[in-house]
């Protein structure tokens, strides 16, 4: 059964570490499942985000699930967030995305929904 993760909610919401830990336990236990970064959860992609060392960082444990990590490019733009090639693109003076995160269409996110059989938002 193929899952997929629709992440929505801010990275300091418990529901975002909820989701990190759904994605933790399915790894474990090889189950076939996927995500998504979409409204306000892509700022979990700022690479420019700092989180004091006395607190665990969601971005970092994303990074380390080596996964893909799609973010929906138009909720990150708004947010000011972007990649090299938007950077470029729409004449932003520098980049931002985290290292592991890639800049996707809504119609990634509409191919998962339809190939899933099941989907969790958090």
């Amino acid at each position: 059964m193929s899952t997929l993760l629709l992440i929505t909610s801010t990275p300091n919401s418990v529901h975002a570490w909820h989701a990190l830990g759904l994605a933790q336990a399915l790894q474990a236990k090889n189950q076939d499942f996927r995500v998504f970064f979409y409204q306000d959860a892509v700022t979990v992609a700022n690479g420019l985000q700092w989180v004091p060392d006395d607190q665990r960082n969601l971005t970092h444990e994303w990074q380390q699930l080596a996964i893909r990590l799609p973010v929906c490019v138009s909720a990150a733009l708004a947010r000011g967030i972007t990649d090299q090639e938007n950077a470029k693109r729409h004449q932003i003076s520098t980049h931002n995305l985290a290292e592991g995160f890639e800049l996707v269409g809504l119609g990634e996110l509409a191919d998962a929904v339809e190939s899933c059989d099941r989907l969790l938002q958090f």
